[in-house]
């Protein structure tokens, strides 16, 4: 994957956004935008054929998270999205909260999720690289993610680890899920 051919703004994602992005993956044309009211529909339904691995994700609460989100982007059409956050998001997880007790110059992913026929296309992967510059420009030093461990999540495992991802730490969450916790340190 060649690198981007544009610089990302240097402030939260959501405020100006990204820019628009077309590209074309063994025969899926895809524009990558900033998450929006429109996709609201979609992401939920995207969202809830993947909620073993994400978890339950409703209209206010995804409302409350694009808004609390250093990046929510979108896949188009209809084919995934990303969203992050800063450590002093106003986002309640216990994920986030595991990080922040340990970090403080990261972005934290909290869902990547891709349409089943879309996979192995690379947009996970340029949802990640658009990432891993916005953050780097930011001034962020790493990015972080919380992959399952119990139910286990193989496909995630491989995907981040061949990003860069290194496991960092593990827990039990309140709803009974292990996780494993990992992260990717951004170069300059």
């Amino acid at each position: 994957v060649s690198t981007l051919p544009f610089s990302l703004p240097k402030t939260r994602m959501g405020e100006e956004g990204l820019l628009n992005r077309v590209f074309t993956r063994r025969a899926l044309m895809t524009t990558i935008a900033n998450l929006s009211l429109a996709d609201f529909p979609w992401v939920l339904t995207l969202s809830a054929q993947n909620e073993v691995e994400t978890g339950y994700l409703d209209e206010a609460k995804l409302s409350n998270m694009v808004a609390a989100s250093f990046v929510a982007r979108v896949a188009q059409p209809n084919l995934g999205y990303l969203i992050t956050f800063a450590p002093d998001a106003a986002y309640d997880s216990p994920n986030l909260k595991w990080f922040v007790e340990r970090a403080t110059k990261f972005i934290y992913v909290d869902r990547i999720v891709i349409a089943a026929h879309a996979r192995g296309q690379g947009i996970a992967r340029t949802l990640y690289e658009e990432l891993f510059i916005a953050a780097a420009e930011a001034g962020f030093s790493e990015v972080t993610c919380e992959v399952n461990s119990d139910p286990p999540n193989p496909v995630s495992d491989k995907f981040h680890a061949a990003l860069g991802f290194l496991p960092v730490g593990s827990a039990t969450l309140p709803n009974g899920k292990t996780v494993t916790y990992m992260s990717r340190p951004l170069r300059e």
